[in-house]
């Protein structure tokens, strides 16, 4: 069984075409995709599969959404530790305003959050780094 199979069996997802195919793209790339990326190597597919596709995906925590400060969503594979409801994706992007990859930092220490005053609930917190990449450079 290929890896993409594999992930899909391990989280109770049946192996449609589509599923596998966007699933074995995340698997091939070093860098956090976006949708004009993933609909292109497509070609024609219908946007509503591929959105539904990618909310399933990140709902069962393989992708996690990797902000950049684009305003551009994009997506990237999750650790291992991370599943259905509890994504353990708290790390860095580097965004290369060069070639507009972004990249998961995880071998970045993550900083701490400070307290916040009583009634606040953080619900997300995002540590964006831009600059170039050593391809770039």
């Amino acid at each position: 069984m290929d890896k993409s199979a594999a992930i899909l069996e391990a989280n109770g997802l049946s192996k449609t075409a589509v599923r596998k195919k966007v699933l074995d793209l995340f698997l091939e790339s070093n860098n956090a995709l976006s949708l004009s990326a993933i609909e292109a190597s497509f070609g024609k597919l219908n946007r509503i599969t591929l959105y539904r596709t990618l909310k399933t995906f990140q709902s069962k925590g393989i992708i996690h959404k990797a902000i950049d400060g684009t305003n551009h969503p994009k997506f990237a594979m999750c650790k291992a530790q991370c599943e259905e409801g509890d994504h353990q994706d708290n790390h860095a992007h580097f965004h290369c305003t060069t070639c507009e990859k972004t990249i998961c930092l995880d071998d970045l220490p993550t900083p701490s959050i400070p307290n916040l005053s009583e009634g606040y609930v953080i619900q997300e917190a995002n540590l964006i780094l831009s600059g170039i990449c050593p391809e770039c450079r």
